[in-house]
């Protein structure tokens, strides 16, 4: 079973950068999209960031070109560069792909001064 684990998240303050990683344990060709999602408790899993096979990329409206996502092929690894950070980036980051798979554990992003 594919898996991934996300990682990369911690403490920073607003202004500050991170950049998060989702390992999987297969090549990323077998997903057509892969993205990044982030989730605040008692709200749902928000979309942030996507790319496809083909390179296509779409950012959610709230990135306001703060963030880049990529990934690298020979380490079947999706990348989250995420700069500027605010308060309300504070979340849980997951990544999965479409077919989705099983949830990983998600990395924790706070921002706080």
């Amino acid at each position: 079973q594919v898996q991934l684990v996300e990682s990369g998240g911690g403490l920073v303050q607003p202004g500050g950068s991170l950049r998060l990683s989702c390992a999987a344990s297969r090549s990323l060709f077998m997903f057509n999209t892969m993205a990044w999602y982030r989730q605040t408790p008692g709200l749902e899993r928000d979309l942030v960031a996507r790319i496809s096979r083909a390179g296509t990329i779409y950012y959610a409206d709230f990135v306001e070109g703060r963030f880049t996502i990529s990934r690298d092929h020979a380490k079947n690894t999706l990348y989250l560069q995420m700069k500027s950070l605010r308060f309300e980036d504070t979340a849980v980051y997951y990544c999965n792909g479409s077919p989705a798979i099983p949830w990983g554990q998600g990395t924790q992003v706070t921002v706080s001064s």
